[in-house]
Formats: C-alpha cells, sequence, structure tokens
C-alpha cells in the first residue's frame, strides 16, 4: 500500500468535511477542528490516567460513534492511530486493516451518512469497495453499521426515544429518526448483534441528534441528545465525550433529572461551554448555545472548565458544578450571585407566571380588532409585530385573577445570538386591567396601582435584574424559573442600576462586569416596542 495514499483528507484544501452542508439545524456536522479539540482532550485525559501513556500507540484501545454522520470522529481517530502505532504495526496496510478492523467502530444515524462517514474513513462508501483503504473486511459495512429501526410504540409515542406516533409512524420510504443506539432494552446485548460479538468500547464520542420532531406535543420538539449520554454509560465505556446543547446546564424540558445526575456524580473531568452556535460551528446560524463535555468512569470530583465567550477564550478553572441547581457558566458572576442571595429576599419567580398565562396559545386568533361587549385588551404579536386586538372573556381559562390588575408583560422570548452584552430580554409593557395576552408573554403581577407597575418595569430594565435572568437564560426562552434569583423590590420607586449596585453593595469591578454582559435599556426603548 503507497505511504501516500492514505488518510491525506485532512491534508487537502479545503478539506471535504468543512464545506458539505448540514442536514437541519438540530443534526449539524461536526467540524473537524472541533472534533479535533475534543480528541485532545481525551489524549490529556488518558495520559493522567495512564501514568502518560499515549493512547494513539495502544493498538487494543476501542472507539464507538454511536451517532455518526460525516464520519469526523472515526476518521480522525483513525489518523492519529495510523500515526501513533506506526512502531507498534511499521506494515502501513496491516496497521490500517488492524485499526479499522479492531478499534474503530460506528453506527450512522441514517443511511445516507453511513455511506458518508464510510466513505470518510474507508474512502469507499462500501468497506469492501475497490478503492477502499481497508483490506479485510468481508462486508459492505465494515465497522459502520446502519440497518433500518422501528420504534417500539406506547399509546402515543415511542417508548425508547419519545417520538410522537402521529407524526413518526410513516411508511418505510420515509425517514423515521428510529436512531440504532436508542431503540433496545439491552445495550449491550444490541451492539453483540450489530457488531457479531461481545463489544466493551474504551471511548464514546460523538455528536448526536439535538432534538426530536413533535416530541413535547403539537409542533413542539422534545430534547433527545440527552438520551444518548444516558445509553452510551450504560456501555460501560472509560471515557465519554460528546457534542450537546449547552441548554442542558440551565433548563430546558424534561432535563432537571439528567442535569442533577450530570453536576452531582462527580463524573465530568472536562466541560467545554461556548456562548455562540458559529464560534464552533463555522456557518452555522441559528439561535443557541453548544458545549462538549468529557465524562469518565474513574473521575471523581470537581471539573475542569473553559468557557469562550463569543470568539474569546477564557482561561479554565477548575469548578465545582452542584453549587447550585443549575450551573452559572461564568465564574465571574458566582461572586456577585453570592452576594445578593445573603439578604434571603423573596424571588421574582414567585410573582411571574407560568407559560402561557392566560390558556392562549401564541396562534391564538379568535380576535377583533375592536373591542366589543364583554371583551378584554389582547397583547399579542401578528407575523412578528406587536398588537393590542380584542378577545372575549369567556376564551380565558387560566389566571383569571390577573385579569383585572395591573401587570408586566415580558416576552417570554428574547435570541441575542450569543452577541455581548446581550439584551437578554425584549421590551416589556405596562398592561392595565380588562387585559390579558398570549403565549408570547409572561406576565409578572399583580400590582397595586399603575404606579407599582411602573416600579417594576423599571426594575425589569436594568441591567442589574436582566443579568441575574441571563444566569439562568441560556436559551432564548426564559419561563417562570429563569427569574429565580432575581430578587423582589419594594414598588414605589423608579429603579436604576446606581440604586441598585448600592443597595447590594457591588464592587465597581463587579458593576463594571455587569454591565460588560448586558447592554443598557431604556423606558423609553421599552414604551417604543
Amino acid at each position: 500500500m503507497s505511504e501516500q495514499a492514505s488518510f491525506t483528507l485532512r491534508g487537502r484544501n479545503p478539506d471535504v468535511l468543512t464545506c458539505i452542508a448540514n442536514l437541519s439545524n438540530d443534526e449539524v456536522f461536526t467540524p473537524p477542528e472541533l472534533a479535533n479539540r475534543m480528541l485532545d482532550t481525551l489524549t490529556e485525559a488518558w495520559a493522567k490516567n495512564h501514568n502518560g501513556a499515549n493512547l494513539w500507540a495502544d493498538p487494543s484501545v476501542t472507539f464507538l460513534d454511536p451517532c455518526t454522520k460525516s464520519g469526523v470522529f472515526l476518521r480522525e481517530i483513525t489518523r492519529r492511530l495510523t500515526k501513533g502505532l506506526e512502531k507498534e504495526i511499521p506494515n502501513l496496510q496491516k496497521r490500517v486493516d488492524h485499526i479499522l478492523t479492531k478499534q474503530v467502530f460506528g453506527i450512522a444515524i441514517t443511511k445516507l451518512t453511513s455511506l458518508l462517514a464510510r466513505r470518510s474513513v474507508y474512502c469507499s462508501k462500501h468497506a469492501t469497495g475497490e478503492h477502499s483503504i481497508a483490506k479485510r473486511f468481508k462486508s459492505d459495512d465494515g465497522n459502520i453499521w446502519f440497518e433500518r429501526m422501528e420504534h417500539t410504540w406506547g399509546d402515543t409515542k415511542c417508548v425508547h426515544c419519545g417520538a410522537p406516533k402521529i407524526i413518526l409512524d410513516r411508511d418505510e420510504s420515509l425517514e423515521n429518526y428510529a436512531y440504532g443506539f436508542l431503540h433496545t432494552d439491552n445495550i449491550k446485548n444490541h451492539l453483540k448483534t450489530i457488531f457479531g460479538k461481545a463489544m466493551q468500547f474504551d471511548v464514546i464520542i460523538g455528536n448526536p441528534p439535538y432534538q426530536m420532531k413533535g416530541g413535547a406535543g403539537g409542533t413542539s420538539d422534545s430534547s433527545i441528545y440527552h438520551l444518548f449520554v444516558e445509553q452510551a454509560i450504560k456501555v460501560d465505556p472509560r471515557f465519554l465525550s460528546m457534542v450537546v446543547p449547552s441548554r442542558w446546564l440551565a433548563g430546558g424540558r424534561g432535563m432537571d433529572d439528567f442535569r442533577k445526575t450530570m453536576l452531582t456524580s462527580g463524573h465530568l473531568s472536562h466541560l467545554v461551554d461556548y456562548t455562540r452556535m458559529s464560534t464552533a460551528f463555522p456557518g452555522v446560524d441559528f439561535e443557541g448555545v453548544i458545549g462538549y463535555f468529557l465524562w469518565s468512569a474513574t473521575h471523581r470530583g470537581d471539573c475542569e472548565y473553559k468557557l469562550i465567550l463569543g470568539d474569546e477564550e477564557q482561561p479554565s478553572v477548575v469548578r465545582k458544578l452542584d453549587e447550585f441547581d443549575v450551573f452559572v457558566r461564568d465564574t465571574r458572576a458566582v461572586a456577585i450571585l453570592k452576594k445578593v442571595q445573603r439578604l434571603g429576599e423573596l424571588p421574582m419567580s414567585d410573582l411571574v407566571s407560568g407559560d402561557t398565562p392566560f390558556g392562549l396559545a401564541t396562534n391564538f386568533s379568535e380576535y377583533k380588532e375592536k373591542p366589543h361587549r364583554g371583551s378584554v385588551a389582547l397583547y399579542l404579536t401578528v407575523r412578528g409585530r406587536r398588537k393590542i386586538c380584542h378577545t372575549s372573556r369567556s376564551h380565558i381559562c387560566k389566571n383569571l385573577h390577573l385579569i383585572d390588575t395591573w401587570k408586566v408583560l415580558i416576552p417570554e422570548a428574547y435570541g441575542d445570538r450569543g452577541v455581548v452584552p446581550a439584551v437578554v430580554l425584549g421590551p416589556s409593557i405596562v398592561a392595565p386591567p380588562d387585559s390579558v395576552c398570549t403565549q408570547t408573554y409572561l406576565v409578572a403581577g399583580p400590582f397595586a396601582s399603575k404606579k407599582a407597575a411602573a416600579s417594576a418595569q423599571s426594575y425589569i430594565t436594568t441591567q442589574f435584574f436582566r443579568f441575574f435572568v441571563s444566569l439562568r437564560k441560556i436559551t432564548q426562552h426564559a419561563l417562570r424559573s429563569t427569574y429565580s434569583w432575581v430578587p423582589q423590590q419594594t414598588w414605589n420607586r423608579t429603579w436604576t442600576d446606581k440604586a441598585l449596585y448600592e443597595k447590594y453593595g457591588l464592587t465597581k469591578r463587579e458593576q463594571e462586569y455587569i454591565e460588560s454582559q448586558v447592554r443598557m435599556m431604556n423606558l423609553e426603548e421599552a414604551a417604543d416596542e
């Protein structure tokens, strides 16, 4: 085999895996640079756990990507092993065959990605093809497996992944997103069936799908990436590293148990957190933040944490992950949070409603432009523009006590796309009695008077208020729990950041930090909206 015939893809200009289009916003291809950064982290941790040994010079270590798409992890692992095992197995062809048949394994998420991954790793869509760099496979799949799986339906959802039956119980000609790694009651037996023998993987690494279409009911999607993490842990690897949305650190529907387990287990040795999606995934432009972790079976203790704030990489720090019920991403914020919490004041979450405060969804359409008998004012958005229309009281099914009070409407969603300083929240609205809103807003209240509601709005507008929201707001959505660390105030004055800094004794450096993270917003801006 020619020395220059193998593993030269990464040296091409450009690398083909930096050029392919993503499948969707939730199934993005991992850039080679990010994959190699994860492998570098793994390399260091392996050496630390094995008396300085070189992971890539060990011919017995096995690797699995259980959700392979482009094959970038398997390709880069193969490239590193090819170099690292040069002394152990001098003959290049024997070395390549050993690596690809004994050490590197993948489970593709679709038929298309299985072909793409094989081409990335074997240089052929078939492992036994004429141009395949592997010469000892007997099956076209090689060690990159894909077969269509079927969901196991309960009454309405798949018992393994939560996929909605009404959407994904579909014809075989259509993709059903029944991912092979998840659809089993016994993952170890399933892997034995897939690869033809009992498997013990030392390293599991990958970038799983993030969401399941319609899994939360209706048109709402549900998170699925945590299921891949939980399933991988059941395989008993020595190390597990995955790219996942960072929203699990502070929120996410159905993430409470997963977050508690991950933050309190002590197994996370490294956590790298990006506040801007495009920094980790160049060219990917959608709302959300991303990160990766390294889980170690033998690690017990604190975690080495690195925050990439926008494009600025912060120094690594050793963090205690379970200090709070959610993880505070920026270490500099922890001291400020503790200082404010010392007063033991009631949280704003006690005054903020839950989602869909009056039971009217965002797409609610039973309203008129003008008031009519028995109607109340309805605050809503139509094609992205704020409007005040009117609807019958009979449509209101929740929080009836808030209809006839003064209140403040806070936008439920606002996205900054990783920009720092951030706005965090959209402009709020003081709403009078005889008014309601759609799901577009949460309601803060009730307040005793217009003056009290205006006082609350002045507080919501401050950088101080929005800073404490930002500590728990890790996606564009800010639900009631997001306000748990914002202390309540008295509603008899106009609040300013200066007054709040003085009340809580924040130092000049702490004030400057808050203002470096949260952009100023004034009441005139709120009124204009």
